[in-house]
């Protein structure tokens, strides 16, 4: 299996959650399905995206992507993601900030791959997430892994107590993800 990307960008990690699914379509469809994936094909996930989503809308009016014939790629991108990676082979979104806190924390600001690769202002979490897909027979695997790298010990151990109580959510989103995105790519 080749190196990721996140090998570079996130090498250190406190966190990290890998999933995979098999899909029948060439590497390069399974990834443009990972891309072009809305809600409305993942239920769970708008379910799930309200539920975290509470607090911030009564606070801030926002919360997180979840029209449901837009692609979740492209929303998160315009909710505070950036892109780190565009290729032919992955994809990765990075984030910075202190999903701890029940509105989402203040802002961290950053707006591009070089202000979240510099970022490390204690207080905040820095997180990558991509798509892969690799070669297998009869088509492809794609594989999502999320990363999660602490600026400080506080910060890091009030992110080990939010895990526990969403890695089991995230992981259904990524699953998720990556069930209709297998389902995408095979109906083309």
């Amino acid at each position: 299996m080749r190196r990721s990307r996140l090998d570079e960008l996130l090498p250190d990690f406190d966190f990290v959650a890998t999933h995979s699914r098999r899909v029948a379509a060439s590497p390069a469809a399974a990834l443009a399905a990972a891309r072009a994936v809305t809600p409305g094909e993942m239920p769970l996930v708008r379910l799930l995206y309200a539920l975290r989503s509470g607090p911030a809308l009564l606070t801030r009016g926002r919360g997180l992507p979840r029209a449901k014939r837009r692609a979740l790629w492209e929303q998160m991108l315009e909710s505070g993601f950036v892109g780190l990676v565009d290729a032919d082979d992955e994809l990765a979104l990075g984030y910075v900030g202190q999903p701890w806190r029940l509105a989402g924390g203040s802002s961290a600001g950053v707006r591009s791959a070089g202000e979240w690769a510099e970022f490390s202002t204690p207080g905040h979490v820095k997180a990558a997430m991509n798509f892969r897909p690799e070669a297998a027979d009869g088509g492809a695997v794609l594989t999502t892994e999320t990363r999660v790298r602490a600026t400080d010990d506080v910060s890091r151990r009030c992110f080990r107590r939010y895990w526990r109580v969403i890695r089991g959510g995230s992981g259904l989103i990524r699953r998720s993800w990556l069930r209709a995105a297998a389902r995408r790519a095979e109906a083309a």
